[in-house]
């Protein structure tokens, strides 16, 4: 009969358990670390509200971007300074607006059955020959106007009277939209 005798070092044996543990610890943050940035890459190439647009550019709203571009601008004035603008809405005024004032409105789908009124405040020097509710494109500019603290104000360059277009309705600001104060963005 043969018999063997087999001595295990614990100190060493435990040391080589906690070593693979850290060696997979490390290796799992690791993994993390670079899944975390390719996702903000994706996010920034395939979900970015269109933040990214140069000032020597026109950017575009569509029902499909419409609130959040809304947002982010509302969110930081400053940083959109300047920008061209063009997009389409109904003439909506609310009570306080000057003559010149009114707001380029689009009805936001909030729920099923629910919609509200959301734009951009506009300002035109014969703002009143565009009854309410009248659908209109416009070209403008985006400055800091006042009307119950800071708000974007489009300041419009180019109009013209439009049909209502099929898809009047836009969506609530999607759950990809990045806020703009989280970004690096140079005029």
């Amino acid at each position: 009969m043969f018999i063997y005798n087999v001595k295990i070092n614990k100190t060493r044996y435990l040391k080589f358990i906690l070593g693979i543990l850290a060696l997979i610890c490390i290796s799992i943050f690791i993994m993390a670390i670079f899944k975390m940035i390719n996702d903000m890459d994706t996010n920034a190439e395939n979900t970015f509200i269109e933040d990214d647009f140069k000032k020597s550019e026109i950017a575009h709203l569509t029902p499909d971007n419409y609130t959040n571009i809304l947002k982010a601008v509302h969110e930081n004035i400053d940083t959109y300074l300047g920008q061209k603008i063009a997009f389409s809405g109904y003439v909506f005024r609310v009570p306080g607006l000057k003559e010149s004032e009114f707001i380029l409105a689009r009805d936001m789908n909030i729920n099923n059955n629910q919609t509200v009124v959301v734009g951009f405040l506009c300002d035109l020097e014969h703002a009143r020959e565009f009854e309410d509710y009248v659908w209109i494109s416009i070209i403008g500019t985006i400055e800091k106007g006042e009307f119950n603290g800071d708000i974007p104000i489009i300041k419009i360059e180019q109009i013209e009277r439009i049909e209502k277009p099929d898809n009047s309705i836009v969506e609530s600001p999607d759950d990809t939209y990045i806020p703009t104060s989280a970004l690096d963005y140079t005029h």
